[in-house]
């Protein structure tokens, strides 16, 4: 059955020629090259960029209807772009979702995901082993805005995950593998908790990717990406993603989300769930959110990521191939004095990984060696292939040490409960030749031994 992978109809960024054949039957291989667009008779065969900010329409009544999301149609590229629709389109046919959306970077798409349904006044529930500048944003500027966070242990048992609801709770929140403490997520445990209070579950899939987790088929439904990472592969441009599963039930529950259930009087009285049903929520986080907020993904961006997409199925085996026996490795060396890679049998989230991501996890590793903080530094510091960047999941090897980069902001009480110890050295596989790889760090711990 042929499948059009589409926006709503209505929504201000539809446009005719903006489409993508992908058989429902197509594997992510094939996916990753064809999906997102598939040009017309005399069309370019390669994703054009429209490098523009706005589009021509005849009439002033058909720009009218543009901006009462009446019509589809293109109209400003704050809203959206036909180079960035073909781009999310595809991811959302990765995840095998309903609707997707590109923001400017990671951090844009994980705060319109809870800003799209919760305001001031109302609680969301979080994995506390998240992203330094995720735990940042919900703790200290969603704070600011009026969110309340409750940051749980995501071993936390059912039990105990029951009492940490209250009636204002709006979404539960976390990391299929965690960023940088690798922890793998329960998906069944926390989307049967959300559900059960009649609110979603929002999943970041980014360290994971859809190659190898796709969080939908375990209950989850919206997921996140900073496509800066894994998606774009190259380290050339920032991004981020939001993908809806289309499968929770706004109207189910009404009363807890009234920006997609009540009149949007800003749109005369249009009621998003009910005139949008599955794409309601990247509708309503499209119409309203980017334009009220633009952080919207550039087009040149978006076409960079396209061509990253289009190896993702490649890159992605190889980077968990080279963390395999690079971890193995350094589960065997004397100066190491823990590993944590959910690949390794020793890692307490192998069985679980196992079960959500039977492909294999992702090519980033996390350790610690003996001799504490200051030489693990030191160690990082004599590294010469790999190199110290505030980056992760490249083509090219990395490395940064969590507690004094990307978690610096975090207090030391909240450096244990994000699971990020002091000597942590999160180590990032790239693609090269794993026996280098694993002779650069041979030579760094013989220059700190």
């Amino acid at each position: 059955m042929e499948q059009r992978y589409t926006l709503p109809e209505g929504s201000p960024s539809a446009k005719e020629g903006v489409h993508s054949r992908v058989s429902s039957g197509y594997r992510p291989e094939t996916i990753c090259i064809q999906g997102g667009w598939t040009p017309g008779k005399g069309e370019p065969r390669v994703l054009p960029i429209y490098q523009s900010t706005t589009f021509k329409y005849d009439t002033s009544e058909q720009m009218a209807r543009l901006f009462d999301l009446e019509d589809e149609g293109y109209f400003y590229t704050r809203l959206q772009n036909p180079t960035n629709d073909a781009v999310a389109q595809k991811i959302c046919a990765l995840e095998g979702g309903a609707a997707a959306m590109l923001t400017s970077s990671g951090q844009a798409a994980t705060f319109y995901s809870i800003f799209n349904i919760a305001s001031a006044g109302d609680h969301v529930i979080s994995s506390a082993t998240i992203y330094g500048g995720s735990s940042n944003l919900f703790t200290v500027t969603l704070k600011k805005l009026g969110i309340d966070f409750t940051l749980v242990d995501p071993e936390i048992s059912p039990e105990e995950l029951e009492k940490e609801f209250k009636p204002n709770t709006r979404a539960v929140f976390g990391e299929t593998i965690s960023n940088p403490s690798l922890v793998v997520l329960d998906i069944e445990k926390f989307a049967k908790a959300a559900h059960d209070h009649g609110v979603p579950l929002i999943l970041d899939n980014t360290f994971a990717t859809p190659i190898n987790c796709r969080p939908f088929e375990f209950g989850a439904d919206i997921v996140t990406h900073s496509t800066t990472k894994y998606m774009d592969g190259h380290a050339m441009s920032v991004g981020g993603c939001i993908v809806d599963s289309g499968n929770f039930d706004w109207m189910a529950h009404k009363e807890k989300f009234p920006g997609l259930t009540t009149p949007d009087e800003s749109y005369h009285g249009l009621v998003y769930a009910e005139a949008f049903g599955k794409k309601a929520y990247i509708t309503k986080a499209t119409a309203q959110l980017m334009r009220d907020l633009g952080a919207i993904q550039s087009p040149q961006n978006a076409f960079l990521l396209n061509v990253g997409l289009e190896t993702l199925h490649l890159r992605v085996p190889c980077h968990c191939e080279n963390a395999r026996k690079v971890a193995e490795y350094l589960e065997a060396c004397e100066d190491v004095a823990w590993v944590n890679y959910p690949g390794l049998k020793s890692s307490p989230y192998y069985e679980r990984a196992k079960k959500y991501m039977p492909g294999g996890t992702c090519g980033v590793i996390a350790f610690g060696l003996k001799g504490g903080r200051e030489r693990s530094i030191k160690f990082m510091d004599s590294l010469k292939l790999a190199a110290i960047v505030t980056h992760v999941a490249d083509a090219r090897t990395s490395v940064l040490h969590p507690a004094s980069h990307t978690h610096r902001q975090l207090s030391d009480e909240q450096l244990i409960e994000a699971g990020v110890k002091p000597d942590l050295i999160r180590f990032s596989v790239g693609i090269e030749n794993a026996v280098d790889i694993i002779a650069d760090i041979e030579q760094a711990l013989d220059a700190v031994r």
